[in-house]
């Protein structure tokens, strides 16, 4: 048995660096996973800036995480076994809490987040709750199989919306996450806008078959969807982006008794048309992590219906993660979405 391994880490924000460290130990309800691949998500970006404030440090990041199971654990799903190839739910949760006792496992009052509150994926073998792993199958291209944890994102954004077919949704950040939103709208048989400040994020939506773009920057965004939409603004809206002013805009896009469903994490407070709310009677619904959409995300990328290559950038390797996230923190817009194999 190695006596140790590889890890991503950070010391502090601005300090990371790949480190041995030892070998993990495994309580019994936890499996043994050895690490084959890995996403750099925007929250390690964050997490390098210091810009998280539920980040502590020392911590190896990583919550997007594939690998093979080397050791079972109490907990694990009958059907997953020592040698299946898994995905992470990174999520940790009490089960005991009021959330937890009515599925919502996702707002759990002490929820725990690997890679943030507690070590995460960016190290060859990591341990992790058995019951918290998800099979996907061996052909799964191993390299592709990290967007399956950000997929789920964008599903429960969708989700917490109860998006229709036939709805128009608009999708504010084109991000993975927010691209890939549209994607999924599209298979949902609803019709995206997707709305970014940056044009080459824009225009790579476009050659992936989404309809409508819009720059607010250069376009009157409200003056289109009510062109595209009749009159009626669009009965969903999904804020992908967490910038205040996207927050606020959501109110004039969305329709009358539409529903606007907020992934994005605002750094700060956002002041709200209250008498608008009441007016349109809107739905507004926080939408934070996911729950119970791994298996919609695992066949959605297996099956190719949204497809893996319009989202991934960038291949690397782990020793290359520190000096991509360096990058990615200087020039967030150079990457759409970077995956490490080990």
């Amino acid at each position: 048995m190695l006596k140790t391994i590889k890890s991503v880490v950070l010391i502090e924000p601005g300090n990371i660096f790949i480190k041995d460290i030892s070998y993990p130990k495994k309580p019994l309800d936890h499996v043994m996973i050895k690490v084959e691949s890995v996403g750099i998500c925007g929250s390690d970006i964050g997490a390098y800036r210091g810009t998280n404030p539920l980040v502590t440090y020392p911590r190896i990041i990583g919550h997007e995480i594939i690998g093979t199971i080397i050791e079972t654990g109490e907990g694990l799903p009958e059907q997953i076994k020592k040698g299946d190839r898994v995905i992470v739910d990174p999520y940790i949760y009490c089960g005991t809490c009021y959330p937890c006792s009515i599925g919502r496992t996702n707002c759990c009052e002490s929820l725990k987040v690997i890679g943030v509150h507690i070590n995460g994926g960016m190290q060859e073998i990591c341990s992790h709750p058995a019951k918290l792993v998800h099979k996907i199958p061996n052909d799964f291209p191993v390299e592709q199989a990290p967007l399956i944890e950000p997929l789920t994102i964008a599903l429960h954004a969708l989700h917490r919306a109860k998006l229709q077919p036939g709805e128009h949704v608009i999708i504010i950040g084109a991000g993975a996450i927010g691209l890939m939103a549209a994607l999924v709208a599209m298979q949902y048989k609803a019709i995206p806008i997707l709305v970014d400040i940056i044009d080459s994020r824009l225009q790579h939506a476009l050659a992936c078959g989404i309809p409508w773009v819009f720059n607010p920057e250069k376009d009157n965004v409200k003056d289109e969807v009510s062109r595209i939409t009749r009159g009626r603004m669009a009965e969903v809206v999904v804020e992908a982006s967490g910038a205040n002013q996207s927050i606020q805009a959501t109110l004039d896009y969305v329709s009358f008794s539409g529903r606007i469903s907020l992934t994005g994490w605002p750094k700060e407070a956002t002041q709200l048309k209250t008498n608008i709310i009441t007016f349109k009677e809107l739905d507004i619904r926080g939408a934070r992590t996911s729950a119970g959409e791994f298996q919609e995300a695992i066949e959605l990328l297996y099956s190719k219906k949204i497809d893996s290559n319009v989202i991934i950038s960038k291949i690397i390797t782990l020793e290359e993660i520190p000096d991509m996230i360096k990058e990615l923190s200087e020039h967030p817009d150079k990457h759409l979405k970077i995956n490490a194999i080990l």
